[in-house]
Formats: structure tokens, C-alpha cells, sequence
């Protein structure tokens, strides 16, 4: 990592943005060293991150594009870029996808979904124009219908499809349910969530010559986070160096973790964005060093921060929240986030605590599973469309949470999916 240029940025963002400045304010003129600087509390830098008084912002907002990070209606969360951020960060990861396996000539089909801020269809769109490698583009979208969809996939011979896999076993199963192939596909390219054993037959079926890809990690708020590494293993993704410093942290010191195979919160520095700076960022999901010294790690499924289940994103302070609203008598001692896998789909359970748990909580359990899909209306969409199963409620005891085995700290996140 470049001194010059890691010491110049720290004093750029000091100097612009109030909420850098009050964080650092503790810390020395000079900072040296990249483990000099606190990890970002993520509610702190949302809080400071709105459209209106931001105080996280370098520079008025004149010139950018604005993404939607998640978040309920209640508590949206919005990423800036400006035009050099956004062509930078689509042109490094561009780069990735030849790594991922795009080749000259490819015919690639978008089946990410666009509008309502949402980045990533204009992000891979952007990423495949920038590619080092020609290649044509099908702007299909994922919100398309799947027939016409297929049309399209057929009448181009379209060769590599990128979506999540949500839209990609959507798309399969209306292939195989209509007894169709698509075999002229050699490569399906997947991203925005995790991919699960389970999903594989099913898009073998629907494509029996396309291998399953990772197309990359990245997201709009924490931006470049790893190129894919070909191999047996889709987790495994290698850090986007020089733009991006990539560190696996303790959970609880977040001191940087070396040691290969011990997890720990992933961290990202981007040593490129200046409007909406990025400093040791969390960027909500757990990772293990596979070769730390060439930068390979294995993402291992979401931390406390966030969870995503099916391709529905929630924060777990905003879950918090309206839990605290709507539970006016008080009555939840705690909440765990449940994630699992059933019937080949992601089902989410919010595990709340109190002191005795009985049948009049289930009024309360019904009034929060209703808040939680008001300020989420994506998720009762996708529950709607059978991607992931309905949200439920299970009541505990407080001393049934599940806690840190060395620090009894209570764990947000409980991701009981098999990530393995």
C-alpha cells in the first residue's frame, strides 16, 4: 500500500468530512499505519451518511451517481459515487470477470434487476462495457418475463448469464418446468448472494453445460471487495489490490487476523473513493485467509451487521428498531436474526426473547414479523414470488440466545445455512 498516498487520503478526509473528522479526533496529526484508525461503527456512519445535513460527504453533492445500499423505507441507505469513482471501480472489477472466466466474444445476458436505485444491473452492464475483453451485452434485467427471457437467451445463444441465483433458479425452473434447455450457455455467472449446494441440480437441469461462477464480490456501499479464484470453491475471492485494502478483524478486538483459516469480520479500505470515503469499512459478511499473503480468502456467510436472506437485504439495526417501535409494553428482552435453509429456500426467523414466553406473545410476534415486511416491501415480494419462505417468530427465553463462547456477548446473526 502506497505511504504517501494512504497518509494523503487520511488527511484529505479529516479535513472534509465531519464525520471522519469527529472519529479520528483522538487520534494523532500523522497516521502511519492503516491499524491506526478505529473500524467504522456502521450505525454511526449511517446516521451520518443521509441525503440531507450528510456530514459524512467530502464535497457537496454537485456531481455523482446515488445508489441504494438497503435499508427499510424507514431508514434508507444511499452510496455516492463520483463519475471517475464509478468507472474506476466497473473497470477493476471488468477486470475480475475475465479472471471469473469471460472470454473475447462472449454473449453475456444481465438478469440483474435496475430502478429504484438499485446498482447492480448497471453495475455489471458498466463492468462488461469496461471489460479488457470484447464481448457482447444483453441488457435483459431481472424483472423481464422468463419467456421472453428465454427467447432472447436462445435466439442470441447466449453464452454466459449473470443474475443472482434467485433469478437464476427462477429462471430454471420455468425452463425445466416447461421441459426446456438452454445448452448453448457455458457459464453462469452469480452474485448479490450466497449459492447453496442445493440450487445446483436445478440449474444443471436448465443449463447441462454451464459451470457455476461467482462473477465477484463487491457491493455498492463497500465497493471492490474481491475478484473471483476459479476453482471447486465459489467462496474464495482475492482482494482488489492496489484499490482496495482488504483485512480480516477479531470480532471482538478488531485487531487484523493473519493466521489462515481463523475467522473474523471482513474490513475494506478503498484507497480511491473520495467523495463518500471508505476507512476500514465493514462490509457485513465473516471471511477466513486462505493465502494471506496473495490476498485469498473465503467468504463464510454474513456478520453481525447484516444479513441477507434469498436477495433480500436487512441490517440488523434497522430489524432492531422496529422491533423497539412496535414492542410498546417492552416485553422482548432480546433478538437474534435466524437464518436457515428449508425446502431449497432461505427462511428467516426472528428469535425474540422474554421473560416468559407464552401464547398471548403471539399478537405482539404477528404485529412485528407486519412491521418489519411494511418497511421491507422487497421482502414480501420475494416471499411472494417463492424465492425465500415467510418470516417467522420463535419465542425464548433470554438465557436460549445464542452468545459468544468466549465472551458471552449476545450474536445478532445466526446463520445456520450450510456454507460449506
Amino acid at each position: 500500500m502506497p505511504v504517501q498516498q494512504f497518509a494523503e487520503l487520511i488527511r484529505f478526509v479529516r479535513h472534509n468530512s465531519p464525520f471522519y473528522q469527529e472519529l479520528y479526533a483522538d487520534l494523532p496529526d500523522h497516521v502511519a499505519h492503516l491499524t491506526d484508525l478505529p473500524v467504522v461503527p456502521q450505525s454511526d456512519f449511517w446516521q451520518a451518511n443521509s441525503p440531507r445535513d450528510n456530514r459524512l460527504l467530502t464535497a457537496p453533492l454537485d456531481e455523482a451517481v446515488v445508489f441504494r445500499s438497503g435499508g427499510t423505507t424507514g431508514s434508507p441507505k444511499f452510496s455516492y459515487y463520483t463519475r471517475t469513482e464509478w468507472r474506476e471501480f466497473t473497470t477493476a472489477f471488468g477486470a475480475g470477470l475475465v479472471t471469473a472466466g469471460l472470454r473475447p466474444g462472449h454473449r453475456v445476458a444481465d438478469l440483474f434487476y435496475a430502478g429504484d436505485l438499485y446498482a447492480s444491473f448497471s453495475f455489471i452492464l458498466d463492468s462488461l462495457h469496461r471489460s479488457p475483453v470484447a464481448n457482447v451485452r444483453l441488457p435483459i434485467g431481472g424483472a423481464a418475463p422468463w419467456d421472453s427471457t428465454a427467447a432472447t437467451l436462445e435466439d442470441f445463444r447466449v453464452q454466459v448469464v449473470a443474475g443472482t441465483p434467485t433469478t437464476l433458479c427462477s429462471l430454471a425452473e420455468r425452463l425445466t418446468s416447461a421441459g426446456r434447455t438452454l445448452p448453448d450457455v457455458e457459464l453462469l455467472f452469480f452474485g448479490g448472494e450466497c449459492l447453496f449446494g442445493d440450487q445446483l441440480p436445478l440449474l444443471k437441469a436448465a443449463f447441462p453445460q454451464a459451470e457455476v461462477r461467482s462473477l465477484g464480490y463487491a457491493s455498492v456501499d463497500a465497493g471492490l471487495l474481491g475478484e473471483a479464484v476459479p476453482g471447486s470453491d465459489p467462496r474464495v475471492h482475492r482482494a482488489f489490490v492496489p484499490h482496495t485494502v482488504v483485512e480480516i478483524v477479531d470480532d471482538e478486538t478488531d485487531r487484523p487476523v493473519d493466521e489462515e483459516g481463523t475467522p473474523g469480520r471482513l474490513v475494506v479500505t478503498d484507497l480511491r473513493r473520495r467523495l463518500m470515503p471508505v476507512l476500514r469499512y465493514p462490509a457485513g459478511d465473516r471471511a477466513e485467509w486462505v493465502d494471506r499473503d496473495a490476498g485469498v480468502f473465503r467468504i463464510l456467510g454474513r456478520a453481525e451487521e447484516g444479513v441477507r436472506v434469498g436477495p433480500v437485504s436487512l441490517y440488523t439495526q434497522d430489524v432492531h428498531d422496529i422491533v423497539t417501535a412496535t414492542d410498546v409494553a417492552g416485553e422482548v428482552t432480546g433478538l437474534q436474526l435466524v437464518v436457515r435453509r428449508l425446502d431449497g429456500r432461505d427462511t428467516l426467523a426472528l428469535r425474540l426473547a422474554t421473560a416468559e414466553p407464552a401464547d398471548r406473545h403471539a399478537p405482539l410476534g404477528e404485529s412485528i414479523a407486519k412491521a418489519v415486511l411494511a418497511q421491507r416491501p422487497h421482502y414480501g415480494s420475494a416471499i411472494a414470488a417463492g424465492h425465500i419462505n415467510p418470516l417467522t417468530v420463535e419465542w425464548v427465553r433470554h438465557r436460549d440466545l445464542v452468545v459468544n463462547a468466549r465472551s458471552g456477548k449476545l450474536i445478532r446473526v445466526v446463520d445456520e445455512r450450510p456454507h460449506s
